[in-house]
C-alpha cells in the first residue's frame, strides 16, 4: 500500500468517527452500568476486556515486525508508550476491577476488537512503513508537549480508576459516589485522563494515524462520559451538582 492509498483510508476512518460520535451522542453503548440483555448474547466482563484490548498490541506488533522500516530508538519509545496502556488496559486492569457476575454483550467486544484492529493496523502500518523518527525527534516540541500530555492523561486516569475500584469492599456491590482526584470537578475523570492519553500520543508523533486515534478516543468517550454523568445525576439525589460531565467548570 502505498502511502496516498494509505491517507485516504486514514482520511475516511477519521470521517466514520464523526458519525459514530453522532450516533453514540443518542445511543448509550450497553456495557459496564449500563449493560443490557436486548444486545444479544453476553460474556464476562473480565473475558471480553482481555480479548478485545490485548488485540490491539497483537496486531500493532504484527505490523511493525512485518512492516520494511527497521525501528529507531524513538519509534520504540513511541510503540513503548502505546504498549503501557494497552498492557495495563487488557492484562492488569481487568484483573483487579471486581466484576463478579457482571457481563458485557458479545457484540461490544467484537465491536472493540474491530475498533482496535483498524486503529492497531494504522499505528502499525505507519511505524512499520512509512516513518521512522530520528533520535533529534525527542526534543522537538510536539515530543515534548505530546509527551506531557500524555504522562498527565495516564496518571489522571489511573487515579481515577483506583478510586473506582476501592468504592467497594470485597463481596460488596452497588454503586456509590466517588470522590477525590479529579472527581471533584467531573464524572469521568478516568475517561478525561485516557482521552488526553490519546491527544498527547497524536502531538507527539504528529502524525494521521495519531490523530486518528485520539478522534476515535473522543467519539467513543465523550458520550460515554456524559452517559455516566447523567447516570450519576439520577441515581444519586446528593450528587454534587458542581461536577460537569467531561471538563471542568464546562461541559
Amino acid at each position: 500500500m502505498d502511502i496516498a492509498i494509505f491517507e485516504t483510508f486514514v482520511w475516511s476512518w477519521i470521517g466514520l468517527a464523526l458519525a459514530v460520535f453522532i450516533l453514540l451522542m443518542f445511543i448509550t453503548a450497553p456495557y459496564g452500568r449500563h449493560t443490557k440483555t436486548t444486545w444479544g448474547p453476553l460474556v464476562p466482563n473480565r473475558l471480553g476486556w482481555v480479548i478485545m484490548e490485548v488485540f490491539v498490541v497483537v496486531v500493532l506488533y504484527y505490523f511493525i515486525l512485518t512492516g520494511e522500516n527497521e525501528q529507531s530508538l524513538v519509534n520504540w519509545i513511541i510503540i513503548g508508550l502505546f504498549s503501557i496502556h494497552y498492557l495495563n488496559r487488557s492484562l492488569i486492569f481487568p484483573f483487579r476491577i471486581k466484576t463478579t457476575g457482571k457481563k458485557m454483550p458479545l457484540v461490544i467486544m467484537l465491536m472493540g476488537m474491530f475498533f482496535n484492529l483498524v486503529n492497531g493496523f494504522l499505528i502499525g502500518y505507519y511505524l512499520g512503513n512509512f516513518r521512522v523518527y530520528e533520535v533529534d525527534w525527542l526534543m522537538t516540541p510536539q515530543f515534548i508537549i505530546g509527551a506531557f500530555i500524555f504522562f498527565w492523561g495516564m496518571s489522571v486516569n489511573m487515579h481515577s480508576d483506583n478510586i473506582l475500584i476501592g468504592l467497594r469492599k470485597p463481596n460488596e456491590t452497588g454503586y456509590k459516589i466517588p470522590r477525590g482526584g479529579m472527581f471533584k470537578y467531573v464524572s469521568a475523570p478516568n475517561l478525561l485522563g485516557e482521552i488526553s492519553e490519546w491527544l498527547g500520543f497524536a502531538i507527539l508523533t504528529w502524525s494521521m494515524p495519531g490523530l486518528a486515534f485520539f478522534l476515535w478516543s473522543f467519539a467513543n468517550l465523550v458520550p460515554r462520559a456524559i452517559s455516566h454523568h447523567h447516570w450519576y445525576l439520577d441515581k444519586f439525589e446528593d450528587y454534587p451538582k458542581n461536577r460537569k460531565a467531561f471538563i471542568p467548570r464546562i461541559w
